[in-house]
């Protein structure tokens, strides 16, 4: 069977993350019998550079035509004096709004094998640590109205959060439909002591909840949760929460699994469409070094697999894959301790496709 997928490889480290995991897919094809067809296409600075503009609409055409999209990283020094409104990351910001994709899903696991390189104390971890944080990624502060006004302490700037009740809704029900295929356990995170906006995400997740009576469902204010995500991350299960506590959180829980060099992350629209993608970001200090980790973005399309084209069996091997070379012992640089064996990103991606066989 053929399946679309449009490649966004994007700037820094991301052509090169992106190629080690179209091997992998390749490999994946060859033995099911499936063919993955890439399209490339620009986004982020590497867009600015050739047509002067961060998210092309040719970019956004593809990508609506294809089954999936999988994307590197976008962003670096080069493009840091534009204005707000043009810089790369803006690119993100309008493929999750024009392509529909309300719900990031961002997976936490410490692999048993990378235990040591976890900051946290041995026994805050002790038997592993899995985790997902479901962000809604099109709403709130974010994407709410902008602007500049005077006041009596000089110019200002403000970014208003605002939240509709089937924006939380629908990302509600994203956590809970979760929730029931993992421990049933739903944390919602908000500031609901402080802002408007909070307290009616806090009902409308309530009252999602009446219609998954077997998911427990607790309430903890962000300032909580992020102490409480490093005093006992085990605690939790599925976290959902808005679009900035979600950034914020979904970063902190990275790295407590040791390295944000392994952690994949999925944006789902409403279907089976969705953009992966690593949670690092474009690191144009490595870039062309072949010190990448590109166990993220192949963990990634591993995702795409199960959740968009529903091959679960082909994603259970890729990511058994990850694990067999890290049980090996291979490290890229960001993991590397005395004693494993040090590898380069396209070692490591040629070592994760010759497991698969």
């Amino acid at each position: 069977m053929n399946y679309k997928i449009a490649l966004i490889p994007g700037d820094g480290i991301g052509p090169e993350v992106v190629a080690e995991t179209v091997k992998v897919l390749d490999k994946i094809g060859e033995k099911y019998g499936h063919k993955f067809e890439y399209t490339k296409v620009l986004a982020g600075g590497c867009a600015i550079d050739e047509t002067g503009g961060c998210l092309p609409q040719e970019t956004i055409d593809i990508c609506k035509a294809s089954g999936a999209v999988l994307l590197g990283a976008v962003g670096g020094w080069q493009w840091d004096t534009l204005p707000g409104d043009q810089r790369p990351e803006r690119a993100l910001l309008g493929l999750r709004k024009e392509l529909g994709l309300f719900a990031n899903l961002r997976p936490a696991l410490l692999f048993d094998e990378l235990a040591d390189a976890c900051p946290l104390k041995p026994e805050i971890v002790e038997g592993g640590l899995d985790l997902v944080v479901v962000r809604e990624l099109t709403g709130g502060i974010y994407f709410g109205e902008k602007g500049f006004k005077d006041t009596d302490l000089g110019p200002a700037a403000y970014d208003i959060e605002q939240y509709a009740e089937e924006e939380v809704r629908r990302i509600a029900i994203v956590a809970f439909d979760m929730a029931m295929k993992r421990n049933k356990k739903v944390t919602s995170v908000d500031k609901a002591n402080v802002l408007e906006s909070s307290r009616l995400w806090r009902r409308i997740v309530a009252e999602v909840s009446v219609d998954y009576p077997e998911v427990t469902l607790d309430n903890l204010y962000i300032d909580n949760a992020t102490m409480q995500m490093v005093r006992n991350p085990k605690q939790f299960d599925v976290i959902v929460t808005s679009n900035i506590f979600g950034d914020i959180l979904s970063d902190e829980a990275s790295m407590i699994t040791g390295s944000i060099g392994m952690l994949p992350s999925a944006s789902l629209a409403k279907g089976n469409f969705g953009m992966y993608e690593p949670v690092h970001g474009s690191a144009p200090d490595i870039a062309g070094q072949n010190k990448a980790n590109p166990m993220a973005t192949i963990l990634s399309a591993a995702m795409m697999l199960r959740y968009t084209f529903g091959l679960s069996a082909e994603a259970d091997d890729i990511e058994t894959a990850v694990k067999k070379v890290l049980a090996d012992g291979y490290r890229t640089p960001d993991l590397y301790t005395e004693g494993t064996k040090a590898v380069g990103t396209k070692e490591a991606g040629d070592l994760v496709t010759a497991v698969i066989k």
